[in-house]
């Protein structure tokens, strides 16, 4: 849908109109003015050669001024003819267009909006996790936790290891997520080892709704980000972390009045505003109708076709596959791993065999809870299954966190008796016997264990083993970094800026095994990889790059080269978050080693970082002098081409504050045709956006919104929140200059928020928060103080998806699908709604009440009163008796 409620595109009639009013001399905003269409969609079409062969009607009508007072009238009585609106609301238009609005917004409502678990999607900051898998026996589960959420604010989903806690919190994430305004956050934590680290973790996790100052701690940032937010944040496998998962989540409580919190454990958190649902075994029989299988049975069916093609469940199989079940306790992951068995063996055969191994192992493990001890001996009975190789490399793919891919797996893991060669055939035998999971994205496909296998992997280690593939892990880390360093210019980049991302948190646990370790080797391997000044734009957030860095800068023991290039970086990191002095002082520090070491590429870096820092802090001439030096020393110094191009981003950023729009776009344009000729997309992003900033200060605001979309489109394929926060800035600028006040005031409210989440608004610089504040006045004059609060507002809500399809006017992937059970003429959810209607609560209660959002609601009960024949709320309780004596009878 297009946020601003105009077309994105057009038929061919239009397409000649608009090349027509064009060639006439009309300007793009005067073109979009008169049809009543985006400016974005006239720019699209003027990019075609001939008339777009889809031939669609013109949307929207002159009565859509009216929507809101209709959409009231239809609140107030679903069953308001035509006629009836066209007097109360006074309308002097014809009645047939205001029919024709009316059917839109009840066409619209009509739409169904519930999100079922068969169409589980990803959460728009923090992607709710994807199963390839069908849901199975957990339906009323799924229903008890809404039920909870709907009373209380904090759900706790307990169970031993492989009981299918995260898959239902998964599920429920997605069908709850349009009940809470501000969405739902999907934290994973199993990777997660430092528990200092867990506010900032989350706190990554809410996207843009951040609220971070350099000088809060990651705590009291996150208690900012949610303190007004309407959220559910699910937070998986807290376990490990109980207290500090306790102490945080007691804190949001406290702080907070909207914040909902389903967390997932194997031990309870045990605080006083927390409600407990264990989550208990499939069961052998359905309890409804005892001579129907259970959800156990129904799982083992489907997990063993899924491994064994045109796999059923016969009458002389389903005893044996009833024993599997049952030995097994009825937990998920047992079952699963049991099927994988399938191809080789038939159920009776597997019973058979399950039988004896788990007596066996049982009783090796009295000491376990007994649900651990079926698990367990699951595992164990896995890992025996497997070659010699299979289970050596089983143990050292536990090194990795949270997954790896096969080249890594081969770096890594390789040695006798699992060579190179043959890592390939091993993981594949590894995944057929379910230890492995196969996941694809991005076209690269990567390999992942369940943590309970995991950490059975790491306890067939020894001591010595560990250590050593922890360096080794360490050592490949570096390694990947390094490899990006030096594709970071060239057509490679994006994909290695995807690899840094999605190993985040193999890096995270390379840098603790370096602190940890605390030798010279490990120290100065990690240091390296610290130092790398991009990090923050793909590995990293801001904060969590400044973290690591100084972590590193607190030993005595670094080298006099890595302590130089580490503050360098930290002042760059201190410099985005506005922290004028301490930039400073580490730049200098960072300088000063660099002359004493004879390292020009550190100097270099420094200088250019000090020409930015005082720029920003207004003054031009220093910042400029500093930044020439550097362009002089880049010139001398060959392979540096990534801070050479970002030094003359940031000159052209001063000359255009300076007013020196030809000097800006002379360094803008050469960063341009240099990334433009190798390939290179993140520093041309920023080039574009230079561009466009230039043609902002010329007065050319249609030609600075392409710019600033075209950078923001080049941008979103890198984890590198602050250019998109740059260049959301500019887009919102343009906007305002062009006459769209509330596109501007939506986007100022993004950037707003996106600053906020890494450091100070427009990096704490004074003379930049001028120039905004010119535009914002604009766009709020246009608009007035309500309007334009409320489209800030939105924007400040906006997920980093929803903002760049609401920048590029993309189509938002929203389709929602529903399944219906008739009860009374009424389905489940309508008849729920139907009883509280009865007693009397209003929309807001019922879905505070059913965790659905308060438009899901309307729909149901404007439904509702459809199907009982009635106009009026107050006449429900009355219909719902009659049609049930109607139905007795």
């Amino acid at each position: 849908m297009n946020p601003c409620g105009r077309k994105s595109t057009v038929n061919a009639d239009e397409w000649r109109e608009i090349v027509e009013l064009r060639q006439s001399g009309e300007s793009i905003s005067g073109i979009a003015t008169r049809l009543t269409v985006s400016r974005n969609t006239v720019r699209r079409a003027l990019n075609f050669e001939a008339p777009p062969r889809d031939h669609r009607p013109r949307s929207g009508s002159s009565a859509d001024a009216l929507r809101p007072r209709i959409a009231a009238a239809l609140d107030a009585d679903p069953d308001v003819t035509v006629a009836q609106l066209h007097r109360e609301l006074e309308w002097s238009g014809s009645r047939n267009t205001l029919a024709s609005a009316v059917r839109r917004i009840k066409e619209e409502r009509s739409r169904p909006t519930d999100t079922r678990t068969s169409s589980v999607r990803t959460s728009s900051a923090t992607d709710i996790p994807l199963f390839s898998t069908s849901f199975v026996g957990r339906s009323e589960e799924l229903n008890r936790i809404r039920a909870l959420l709907g009373d209380s604010r904090l759900v706790t989903v307990a169970g031993p290891g492989g009981i299918g806690k995260t898959r239902l919190a998964a599920v429920a994430a997605a069908a709850y997520r349009r009940a809470f305004a501000d969405g739902v956050r999907f934290v994973e934590l199993a990777s997660l080892r430092s528990e200092t680290l867990l506010p900032q973790t989350i706190l990554d996790a809410l996207g843009f709704d951040e609220r971070d100052t350099p000088e809060r701690s990651a705590t009291e940032s996150l208690l900012e980000a949610v303190r007004t937010k309407q959220l559910l944040l699910v937070l998986d496998n807290c376990e490990h972390l109980v207290r500090a998962c306790a102490e945080l989540i007691s804190l949001l409580l406290r702080k907070t009045e909207h914040v909902k919190i389903l967390a997932t454990s194997r031990e309870v958190l045990s605080i006083p505003d927390e409600h407990v649902h264990v989550l208990e075994p499939l069961s052998m029989t359905d309890h409804r109708d005892p001579g129907r299988p259970g959800a156990a049975i129904e799982l083992f069916e489907s997990r063993a076709s899924a491994a064994l093609s045109g796999f059923a469940i016969t009458d002389s199989s389903r005893d044996a596959a009833r024993r599997v079940c049952t030995q097994l306790d009825g937990v998920p992951l047992a079952i699963e791993l049991a099927c994988a068995r399938l191809t080789a063996l038939s159920v009776e055969d597997l019973a058979e065999r399950l039988d004896d191994r788990l007596a066996l192992l049982t009783t090796g493990n009295r000491g376990g809870p007994s649900r651990h001890r079926s698990l367990y001996a699951t595992v164990e009975w896995s890992y025996d299954l497997c070659t010699t190789q299979e289970q050596v490399l089983w143990a050292r793919l536990s090194v990795f966190s949270e997954g790896f891919d096969l080249a890594a797996a081969e770096s890594i893991c390789a040695g006798v008796p699992v060579d190179a060669a043959s890592i390939l055939d091993t993981i594949t035998g590894l995944i057929g016997k379910s230890v492995l999971q196969r996941t694809t994205g991005e076209g690269r496909v990567r390999f992942k264990m369940l943590e309970t296998i995991r950490h059975f992997g790491a306890s067939k280690l020894s001591d010595g083993d560990k250590a050593e593939l922890r360096v080794a892990h360490l050592r490949w880390c570096a390694a990947l970094v390094r490899t990006a360093r030096r594709s970071w210019t060239g057509a490679e980049q994006e994909r290695v800026s995807t690899r840094l991302r999605e190993n985040r948190a193999n890096l995270r646990s390379a840098l603790q095994t370096a602190l940890t370790d605390r030798n010279q080797e490990t120290l100065h391997l990690a240091s390296s990889l610290v130092a790398t000044w991009f990090l923050w734009s793909s590995a990293f957030s801001v904060r969590e790059h400044r973290m690591w860095v100084t972590e590193f800068l607190g030993h005595d023991d670094m080298a006099e080269d890595v302590v130089a290039q580490l503050n360098a970086t930290l002042g760059l990191l201190q410099t985005m978050q506005g922290e004028r002095v301490q930039a400073a002082r580490a730049l200098a520090t960072a300088a000063r080693r660099a002359r004493e070491l004879g390292d020009d590429a550190t100097l270099a870096f420094a200088l250019q970082t000090q020409g930015l820092n005082t720029y920003l802090g207004g003054n031009f001439e220093a910042g400029e002098r500093h930044l020439s030096d550097a362009l002089a020393l880049y010139e001398r110094l060959p392979g540096i081409t990534d801070l050479m191009w970002t030094a003359h981003i940031e000159m052209g950023m001063l000359c255009s504050s300076r007013g020196e729009t030809e000097r800006a776009a002379e360094n803008f344009e050469f960063v341009h045709a240099q990334a433009s000729v190798t390939g290179e997309r993140w520093m041309l992003s920023y080039a574009v956006y230079g561009l466009g900033l230039v043609a902002l200060v010329r007065g050319r605001h249609d030609e600075a919104i392409t710019h600033a979309m075209n950078a923001l489109a080049l941008n979103r394929a890198f984890d590198d929140t602050v250019g998109a926060t740059l260049v959301t800035d500019l887009l919102a600028w343009a906007e305002a200059a062009a006459g769209s006040g509330e596109r501007a005031a939506v986007l100022l409210g993004a950037a707003s928020s996106m600053w906020e989440s890494f450091g100070m608004q427009l990096y704490g610089s004074r003379h930049w928060v001028q120039r905004r504040e010119v535009y914002e006045s604009r766009a709020r004059t246009s608009l007035g103080d309500e309007v334009y609060t409320a489209a800030r507002r939105r924007g400040s809500t906006l997920s980093i998806a929803e903002l760049i399809a609401y920048a590029l006017d993309e189509e938002p992937d929203d389709s929602p699908s529903t399944s219906s059970h008739p009860v009374v003429g009424l389905s489940p959810r309508e008849m729920d709604i139907a009883q509280y209607v009865a007693h009397g609560l209003t929309n807001k209660e019922i879905a505070d009440r059913l965790v659905l959002s308060v438009r899901t609601v309307e729909g149901h009960v404007a439904h509702m009163l459809r199907k009982l024949g009635v106009a009026r709320r107050s006449q429900v309780a009355a219909s719902l008796a009659a049609a049930t004596r109607a139905r007795l009878e």
